[in-house]
Formats: C-alpha cells, structure tokens, sequence
C-alpha cells in the first residue's frame, strides 16, 4: 500500500487504453436506437461523418431525404468531412440519384461501388455503426456502436480502401455496369414471368449452373447482393423504359 502513490504518479506517463479501452461496444436493439445514438455523436461531431449503404436503393418518404439533406447542409456549415458510399444500382433509380447530386451539390463526397461492402457509419474515427452480425433473430436494423479504437481505426482504413476504389458521383452517369448480356436478359424474363430458377435452365436450354453463374455475373453487374435484390433493380428498370 505504500507503493501506491508511487505506481499512481505514473499514470500521466502511460496510455490507459493500453489497459483497458473502455466500454467497447453496445448493442443497439431497434432502428430508432441506432438513429439517436448516431445523432448523438454528431451533435458533439468536429471532424467527419463517412457512411457505406450496400443495400440496394428503395423508394424512401420525402421526409426522410428531407431530414438527410438537412444534415449534411448542417455538418458541412461546421465543415466536417461528410462521405458517402453506395451501391453502383444508385445511379438507376432516379428518385436516389436526384438526392445524391442535391447531396454532392451541398458540398458532401458521394461515390458509387460495383462490389460488395459491409454497411456502416463512421463518426470522428471515435465512433462506428455497424449492422447486428452477433445475435440472430432481433430487429433486423439492429447494431452495434463500437467505441473500441483499434477496431474503429481498423474499419477507417477498410472505408478508405473502399473509397478508393469507388467511382466519384461527378464521373458517372447512370451505371453503365447496369447493362445485361442478353442471355441475363432472358434468364430474368423468365423469372419475371414467374418461372422457378431451377425450372430455367430447361426452358432456355441453359444448365443450371449456367443459370447460376449468369445470375450472379449479373448481381454483380447492377451491385445487388441477392437475387431478391436483383429482380427489384430489373422490374425499376422495365417500369422506367
């Protein structure tokens, strides 16, 4: 006990992270959770917000994007770094792609990426938002707020490489990867017109694991993660011409 003041005298001298990181992550059970927390961090916010949404683009209500151009035109005015990445199918959807050259207009970064990519929100380096990839079966907006600073530099470096390899907003139009070969073209046809995928390859008189390769060489193509996802771009698509 005598050595006690001694061993507390050296603690300006060392980095107590290196014992102990704080609370280092916290699970976020619902979307409006997640919501708050994030607003939250921005309030106190000095330096940046980077975002990925790998998802494919939806239909949102006015006042959602709304409330995201009000937040960027607000993190700009205190000229912190506001980046976005999305999904390459973005620039096809004509509600989305109307929102991000408003959003690039105010002065955001916006960038497109044909690839897959995990979703997040970083805030400061201090602060990361990630989906729930530990418990199953809860709200599906579910996520974690990870504090821990190794972790939150290790996704900084993976979102800079990711940026890296995107296509700034500026330097594209509408996706050129978004064109299908014409057998892609059929494959979906058929699927549209209610065909099961195994029932595909017999009807165009492709194997399945032909049908299997070309959908996922046209996933790719439009950056859709699923076949689900897939189809939600072509019927956009089909509507819009």
């Amino acid at each position: 006990m005598a050595e006690v003041p001694a061993v507390e005298g050296l603690a300006p001298a060392y980095d107590q992270h290196r014992w102990y990181s704080g609370p280092v992550s916290e699970l976020l059970q619902t979307r409006d959770e997640m919501n708050a927390r994030i607003q939250q961090a921005l309030r106190t916010a000095s330096l940046e917000m980077w975002t990925a949404q790998p998802g494919a683009p939806v239909d949102r209500d006015p006042d959602v994007l709304r409330t995201g151009m009000e937040r960027v035109l607000d993190l700009r005015t205190r000229r912190i770094s506001v980046r976005s990445l999305y999904n390459v199918a973005v620039r096809d959807h004509s509600t989305t792609s109307g929102h991000l050259a408003a959003v690039a207009e105010a002065g955001a970064e916006v960038a497109t990426l044909e690839e897959t990519f995990p979703r997040l929100v970083i805030i400061d380096g201090t602060h990361l938002f990630i989906d729930n990839c530990v418990r199953s079966g809860g709200d599906r907006d579910s996520g974690w707020h990870v504090t821990d600073r190794a972790t939150v530099a290790w996704a900084h470096m993976l979102y800079q490489q990711l940026w890296a390899r995107g296509t700034r907003w500026q330097e594209g139009g509408a996706s050129n990867s978004g064109m299908l070969t014409e057998r892609q073209k059929a494959i979906l046809r058929a699927l549209e017109e209610g065909e099961a995928q195994r029932s595909v390859g017999p009807r165009l008189g492709l194997s399945e694991r032909t049908v299997t390769k070309e959908l996922a060489a046209a996933r790719a193509a439009v950056g859709a993660q699923t076949v689900y996802q897939l189809m939600a771009w072509w019927g956009r698509r089909q509507a819009e011409g």
